[in-house]
């Protein structure tokens, strides 16, 4: 147990506070999103719209300024029609985030055969608010085709830049049904004057125990497409966004990936719980794809994709899949995931992730003639009063440094900190909206 001084105290709680929430949380208000009928939620960093009719779609997640998805701007505003089905049968492809059975597959009723989906990805969803508006739940209808029904309940959260979801997937059919459930996300890979975003990158842990050689699985495409790579040194599998289509599966035991966009450092966070002892659809956690030019092999065929981005627009797909679940008629299985944002400040990689943000830079010390320069780069999820924390050898409080300047989910966090340690102290801890990092002193 940690023991400091009153003064140490008093210092630690004024400096390492998040800064005060809003008066009244934030609820959700009915509005328009590109044409939608949408349920928006907006607080002074981030915004969540909902279009429940068109499958019940999280059409949109803006930190600030900086949209993260990709919406079909050839969709943009139109209702779906009543079989859910584009009118050649095929996808309507909205963009947006939600939620499929996986895993994806033509080989056997064991696997899901879209998209389309007429049910699960392409008709209304029944919208509930709950909470007093602070929470939206978003129910499909009955699929016969998989035997389930899916629904969410999504609640921003006021103090941080993020969002939990509440995942529930009920077998609505006669007989047994195994399905994970994946979350299925469009961020969008073009910059702002339409053109591909060559600094669209993501992150997420490699699994050193991978069950795959290249510490990741190729689902679709060619086997050396260099839009994926794993870096055994930081430990990572690491994306970069080419326009060249392909597909990964990872087995991430980490519970996070991070995608930044390079261009103005803003990072889209989810977050799960790896369950290591059960079995995931495709052997993956997290999947990833890329819209391009280039080759696949599905829907039992070859297809040539187009090389033209308005036949074939600019899309980068993170996926974050749940472990399967077998469900006797009318059981149901609920998994949890969330998502954050925050900005490291440029075209960074995202190296560590923890409750309290992102870490793009390490914290690290270093002696001078005077004292201690620390140095890190970091984004965080809460607006706070951030401060670095000295503890001894045995980790117990010793006082606290201001930084001297708030911090924010929109702008990074970027130390370079000369610094005098007191006597005795052996850590130091970065603390912005709770622990970020630690270094051990020199």
């Amino acid at each position: 147990m940690k023991t400091l001084s009153l003064v140490a105290m008093l210092a630690i709680l004024w400096v390492a506070q998040p800064l005060a929430a809003e008066d009244s949380p934030p609820k959700f208000d009915r509005g328009d999103y590109r044409g939608w009928p949408a349920l928006r939620w907006r607080s002074g960093t981030i915004r969540l719209d909902i279009v429940p009719e068109i499958g019940g779609r999280v059409v949109q997640f803006a930190l600030g300024g900086k949209e993260f998805l990709w919406v079909n701007p050839r969709l943009a505003g139109r209702s779906p029609p009543r079989n859910g089905l584009a009118a050649d049968g095929g996808w309507l492809n909205y963009g947006g985030d939600k939620l499929w059975p996986a895993p994806q597959g033509w080989d056997n009723d064991s696997q899901w055969p879209g998209p389309p989906d007429a049910v699960l990805d392409g008709q209304p969803y029944r919208a509930d608010l709950l909470d007093g508006g602070r929470a939206v739940k978003l129910s499909s209808r009955d699929d016969p085709a998989s035997g389930v029904r899916f629904s969410r309940t999504i609640r921003p959260l006021p103090d941080r830049s993020g969002v939990q979801f509440e995942a529930t997937m009920t077998n609505v059919d006669s007989k047994p049904r195994r399905w994970g459930i994946w979350a299925h996300t469009q961020l969008d890979a073009a910059r702002n004057d339409g053109a591909g975003n060559w600094r669209m990158r993501a992150y997420c842990p490699l699994n050193p125990l991978s069950r795959f050689p290249q510490g990741y699985r190729v689902v679709f495409g060619e086997e050396n497409n260099p839009s994926f790579h794993a870096d055994r040194r930081r430990g990572l599998v690491c994306v970069d966004y080419r326009y060249r289509v392909g597909k990964i599966g990872v087995d991430s035991a980490g519970g996070w990936v991070a995608t930044v966009d390079g261009a103005n450092g803003a990072v889209f966070v989810q977050r799960f719980t790896f369950a290591p002892n059960q079995e995931y659809p495709d052997g993956a956690s997290v999947e990833f794809w890329h819209n391009g030019a280039g080759k696949i092999h599905a829907y039992n065929k070859d297809i040539l994709m187009s090389s033209r981005p308005s036949e074939n627009p600019y899309v980068f797909e993170s996926e974050v899949l749940s472990p399967y679940a077998r469900l006797q008629p009318g059981e149901s299985y609920t998994w949890h995931y969330a998502w954050y944002a925050a900005n490291i400040g440029g075209d960074f990689p995202v190296v560590a992730c923890n409750d309290a943000g992102v870490i793009a830079e390490p914290l690290r010390a270093g002696r001078t003639a005077d004292g201690l320069r620390l140095t890190g780069r970091f984004g965080v999820f809460a607006a706070t009063r951030p401060c670095i924390e000295w503890c001894d050898a045995r980790r117990r409080t010793l006082g606290a440094r201001p930084l001297g300047r708030d911090a924010t989910p929109l702008v990074a966090l970027a130390l370079d900190e000369n610094c005098v340690a007191p006597a005795g102290a052996r850590t130091a801890v970065l603390i912005a909206g709770g622990e970020l990092a630690a270094v051990e002193l020199p």
